[in-house]
């Protein structure tokens, strides 16, 4: 069934873990104008309280401020609940993610936890954030070649990127053997650099337009600028998600990504353009990159979800940089921006 109608959500009793965030309040939002009955629970360690603050006011969601990696707060989550999407985790931009090993391991512990408690609590669905990390980083290295990844290139030898890909593709094998061993359906939805207004600076797209708002000279690039991303625009995924939801039972992982083509250099020149002026820029070959190429195919998704994104890069990339410019104050921005590329 299409996404947007309000009957497939219609009192249906559903968590969504660290709602607070960009793709979390944005699926909260769409699954209040569905009619579901919604609890969040989130830490609010990198999630803002303010992207769903109406919702709370408004009591159309149950908002609960804890640690899912507490037992009991895990068992409290979940009672009653039929249907979970899990997003949240320990994870950041590139910076993060490369130097924060130990934290992003402690999502193999909330995965874990919140996954064996969903079978006890009688969940019948689980759909799971994973991520584009769970990729062969052999695969990814040279930017010259024309590849898009496909679901069955993660497979053994498993060469996934840092402890944080590790643990998402744990937590894709941990969802396998569920559904095969206790009959609950479960889909591991892979996230490709995702964007959009309320996203913060630690992620690509925004550090770029951090870097233009405050009319950084030189502007600066972690990395050469060679690096080919396949930017995905907040509504397609959230709406790619529930598609997942409602439609993959077993367990299987699909990508959740465009697959417009676009350099990092290309992308900034962008943001600079928008800012309305000119510089240099500086590439720090010497900061975090990740893989120099990283796309998806999404051909799967169009198969077995009828699905493929709607917004293109250009649009809504000037759609966030409208929000951006707009929010944010420039002083505030530039005494923070060292500390906002690297963390949560």
């Amino acid at each position: 069934m299409d996404p947007g109608k309000k009957n497939d959500w219609l009192k249906k009793k559903v968590l969504v873990t660290g709602g607070a965030s960009l793709i979390r309040s944005s699926l909260v939002d769409r699954l209040i104008d569905q009619g579901a009955n919604i609890r969040i629970v989130d830490n609010l360690s990198s999630g803002k309280l303010k992207n769903i603050d109406g919702h709370i006011k408004n009591n159309r969601v149950e908002f609960i401020e804890s640690d899912l990696k507490n037992i009991r707060v895990a068992k409290k989550a979940l009672k009653g609940i039929e249907m979970v999407f899990h997003l949240a985790a320990d994870h950041g931009g590139r910076g993060y993610v490369e130097l924060n090993q130990a934290g992003t391991a402690s999502n193999l512990a909330l995965d874990g936890i919140l996954f064996y408690k969903a079978v006890k609590a009688g969940v019948k669905q689980i759909a799971y954030a994973s991520s584009s990390c769970v990729y062969p980083n052999c695969l990814q290295g040279d930017s010259t070649k024309k590849i898009y990844l496909t679901e069955e290139l993660v497979k053994p030898p498993y060469d996934a990127d840092n402890m944080y890909g590790w643990a998402k593709l744990m937590a894709e094998l941990t969802l396998k053997a569920y559904a095969k061993k206790f009959n609950i359906g479960t889909a591991s939805c892979r996230y490709f650099t995702v964007y959009g207004p309320k996203e913060i600076e630690n992620h690509a797209i925004m550090a770029m337009f951090a870097c233009a708002f405050i009319k950084q000279g030189p502007y600066e690039i972690w990395g050469g600028g060679s690096q080919v991303r396949n930017w995905t625009f907040v509504d397609d995924i959230v709406e790619k998600t529930i598609l997942a939801a409602k439609k993959i039972k077993y367990g299987s992982a699909v990508n959740l990504g465009a697959m417009e083509r676009i350099k990092v250099s290309d992308t900034a020149q962008m943001a600079i353009e928008l800012a309305g002026y000119s510089r240099t820029i500086k590439f720090l070959r010497n900061m975090p990159t990740g893989p120099l190429n990283r796309v998806a195919d999404n051909s799967l998704a169009k198969r077995i979800l009828g699905w493929e994104p709607k917004v293109k890069f250009n649009k809504g990339f000037k759609l966030t940089a409208e929000w951006y410019f707009k929010n944010k104050k420039q002083a505030e921005v530039e005494k923070n921006l060292n500390i906002l590329l690297l963390n949560r």
